[in-house]
């Protein structure tokens, strides 16, 4: 993400009126709000739920006071984004729970060899965590938020934020020790 000071100017001007000030700050964040949401749900689920993360961000930005940064309210509202989603897909009966590989695979291409491998096994990892670990984990370790900034994303104390990236590391360590599951022939 661009610098959180240009962002929040970005946000603050964009709330005043400015279309190319908003403009500008979705393409600061957009690809950062997308890899928190792809991480918190799944790839697939990715590009609605940031369209969604828009759509309430911009009807707020005139609320937008700058009290913290762009970024940090932004991320706030993608993960309310993301609990919502859970709720109303909790309310309701889903068919089949499917990653989206075409897209990753196109990733994988665009971003060079290994890249996809790289990405899947990161995946496969993040998502062995419990969701409130994974969520801490994202938002500090793959997205860069302080520790701080991730309390106020995930509404908890910044000791508890610590506690959760510590802990899905310790997560991350052991199943990355674990031998590899071999698949039996059938």
């Amino acid at each position: 993400m661009n610098g959180d000071a240009t962002v929040t100017e970005l946000a603050l001007a964009a709330g005043r009126g400015d279309r190319e000030a908003a403009a500008a700050f979705v393409a600061a964040t957009q690809r950062d709000v997308w890899r928190f949401l792809a991480h918190l749900s799944s790839p697939a689920e990715a590009d609605d739920l940031t369209q969604e993360t828009y759509l309430r961000a911009l009807r707020s930005l005139p609320k937008f006071a700058g009290r913290s940064s762009a970024a940090t309210w932004l991320f706030t509202i993608a993960r309310r984004v993301v609990v919502d989603q859970v709720r109303a897909a909790a309310a309701r009966p889903r068919l089949v729970a499917g990653g989206d590989w075409q897209r990753a695979a196109d990733t994988g291409r665009a971003g060079g060899a290994g890249r996809f491998e790289e990405g899947v096994v990161l995946r496969h990892l993040l998502d062995g965590l419990s969701a409130e670990r994974r969520e801490a984990f994202v938002a500090t370790q793959v997205l860069g938020l302080s520790y701080e900034e991730a309390a106020r994303v995930c509404d908890c104390p910044v000791g508890t934020i610590r506690s959760r990236v510590a802990r899905a590391r310790e997560d991350l360590v052991a199943a990355m020790a674990e031998p590899p599951r071999r698949l039996r022939a059938v």
